[in-house]
């Protein structure tokens, strides 16, 4: 059985709703202490899900961050892990003491921390590096279109979000620190409360400066 087609002036309502949203969004860093609620997670979930992927094998997954414990315990490895990649680097050691605080601080002060992660378990294999690396890319593309989908969703829930790449850096810290599977595969961690104040508008590039028509 078909689904009805909503009126068009309905759908035209929709598009707009939805272009606001896309427009309006920010990243958020700051939130209240209010926790974000259980209903209000559960749909963020739920939309990042209706992303496309990759022959639709839906690589993503999340790990839903609330306890304060298992905050802490994530920001103090990932904090570790930093700490010694700075120092390795020969960066000053005030400078190492500030990125590690302000990114613990983050993470602690989130309401909810979601961990964004893909597994290749369902995802095609080739014995060649070329396809193989191919494959991985487009589980990466089609988590983080998930994750762009949560970011929408926080932001038409008036929630606010921000998407953190750290876990790129450290994701055997992050698997091990919430003793996630061994083939969940940290991207990013997305921080999402309620603003404690507004984001900061960012210049964006003029269209000439990224379109070419052809």
């Amino acid at each position: 059985m078909l689904t009805p087609v909503a009126p068009a002036a309905a759908r035209a309502g929709a598009q707009g709703d939805a272009l606001a949203v896309l427009m309006r969004r920010q990243t958020i860093r700051r939130f209240r202490a209010e926790r974000v609620p259980p209903e209000a997670v559960l749909r963020l979930v739920d939309a990042a899900a209706q992303a496309p992927s990759a022959h639709n094998r839906q690589p993503w997954r999340f790990c839903l961050v609330q306890d304060q414990a298992a905050k802490s315990a994530l920001a103090d490895t990932m904090g570790r892990r930093l700490r010694a990649d700075r120092e390795h680097d020969g960066a000053n050691l005030a400078a190492i003491d500030a990125d590690v605080q302000r990114s613990r601080a983050r993470i602690v002060e989130a309401p909810l921390v979601v961990v964004v992660c893909l597994t290749m378990a369902e995802m095609d294999r080739y014995p060649d590096p070329k396809r193989t690396q191919a494959e991985h890319r487009m589980a990466v593309q089609s988590t983080a279109m998930a994750g762009q989908n949560l970011l929408l969703a926080a932001e038409a829930q008036g929630l606010g979000a921000c998407w953190m790449c750290a876990p790129l850096f450290c994701p055997d810290e992050v698997r091990s620190a919430l003793a996630l599977a061994h083939d969940w595969e940290p991207q990013g961690l997305i921080l999402v409360g309620h603003p404690a104040q507004p984001g900061r508008g960012r210049p964006r590039k003029p269209r000439q400066a990224i379109v070419v028509f052809r």
